[in-house]
């Protein structure tokens, strides 16, 4: 089936249980399909932009709206919708990091915490991870002070992730701001696999700036995702312009420097906004999604020579698991070698596994019903006994 001469239609979510870590809680819901069909078109939201000619004060849709909910959601003062976390990393970095500045980031962190800062010719220096995979406030405050002594100064910046991309571990985002701001650190929480799935309070947390990712975590298309600030830091990171043209006179307005003008516009942020009203509901449902969570890791923990990397109990329905001493055991002698697992995964109509893997992979049970969850444990379980693997 195609939906265009040479496009075919997608079909994952229609066809599939989906387990993949990054996409399941970026699922959109069906109000943000609607929506992204009737406001596709780029500068569809620009109809009824009028003075003071910003995306944030626009009222049809409800954008203006929109945001200052969205702020009083995270427990912030001001918010703004940006193209993706890392746009996001980006104007923060960009406004207190200077050529040879130091900043601080967990050892775990995206890349694109490291990209940001590099944009702005900034040095990283990074906190550590302990032997169980964790940021810890007292290894902060350790690096804080190594970089004291290294450069003559504090952090410019520092960045701390509530759930990390890699081993889907909460890490103590209370602590870690608690002693940045002794130094008078300002600390950005990257709640890209938070906000939107979990309640997140960055009032509650202490911090000055809340990331979160659209299309990741708030069943938005992308690229989408948002910026919240504190009253003092809003003044700063969403500064206006103050420029003028030298020979026509011209200047514009109230547009904000940080994100050249405006930010997301069409499809991105009115599927945001269409998702919304279900996004801030089911962040109270955290509980049940990790009762899930919890039916598939037994399940794998039960099948001999699997290893669960991440801390455990789960607090996060992302998760790390090493399976090199069971299915990648299977993977040596099966004639589809490291392919087999996902391709038994397949035919019972499971994917999101990244074909090939057999031996350290991850996956998000984020959006199961608790009757799938029993289906895709089952059928690991399944799996595992076909192929000569013990389950206790």
């Amino acid at each position: 089936m195609r939906c265009a001469a040479n496009i075919d239609a997608r079909m994952v979510e229609e066809t599939a249980i989906n387990l993949d870590p990054i996409q399941v809680a970026g699922r959109l819901t069906p109000e943000a399909m609607k929506a992204v069909i009737a406001w596709g078109d780029g500068y569809s939201v620009c109809d009824n932009c009028r003075k003071p000619f910003r995306l944030d004060y626009i009222q049809n849709p409800p954008l203006k709206e929109f945001h200052v909910e969205l702020a009083e959601w995270l427990g912030m003062a001001q918010a703004r919708t940006v193209p993706g976390a890392r746009r996001a990393f980006q104007q923060v970095a960009g406004t207190y990091v200077e050529k040879g500045d130091p900043v601080l980031i967990g050892a775990l962190a995206h890349y694109t915490s490291y990209l940001s800062v590099e944009i702005c010719r900034g040095i990283v220096r990074e906190i550590p991870k302990t032997a169980d995979n964790h940021i810890t406030p007292d290894d902060t405050a350790n690096r804080i002070e190594d970089v004291i002594r290294e450069f003559g100064t504090v952090p410019k910046l520092l960045y701390i992730d509530h759930v990390d991309y890699q081993f889907g571990n909460m890490h103590d985002v209370r602590g870690v701001t608690k002693v940045a701001h002794q130094y008078d650190v300002p600390v950005l929480y990257n709640g890209v696999y938070t906000v939107g799935v979990m309640q997140v309070n960055g009032k509650d947390l202490g911090v000055d700036f809340v990331v979160g990712s659209g299309h990741k975590s708030m069943a938005a298309p992308a690229p989408s995702g948002v910026l919240a600030a504190t009253e003092e830091r809003a003044e700063e990171v969403f500064r206006t312009t103050q420029m003028t043209g030298d020979l026509t006179g011209r200047k514009f307005g109230i547009k904000e420097v940080g994100i050249i003008g405006c930010s997301l516009m069409g499809a991105p942020i009115v599927g945001m906004l269409a998702s919304f009203p279900k996004v801030k509901a089911r962040v109270e449902q955290f509980d049940s999604e990790m009762a899930n969570s919890k039916i598939i890791v037994d399940a794998l923990k039960s099948i001999e020579g699997t290893k669960i990397l991440s801390e455990y109990p789960r607090k996060h329905t992302l998760t790390r698991v090493d399976t090199s001493g069971s299915f990648d055991v299977v993977a040596q002698t099966h004639k589809k070698r490291g392919f087999f697992l996902s391709s038994a995964l397949g035919k019972k109509g499971i994917t999101g596994i990244i074909p090939g893997a057999t031996k350290v992979w991850k996956f998000n049970t984020y959006g199961m019903t608790k009757k799938q969850a029993e289906y895709v444990a089952k059928t690991y379980l399944d799996i595992a006994e076909e192929n000569g693997l013990r389950v206790a």
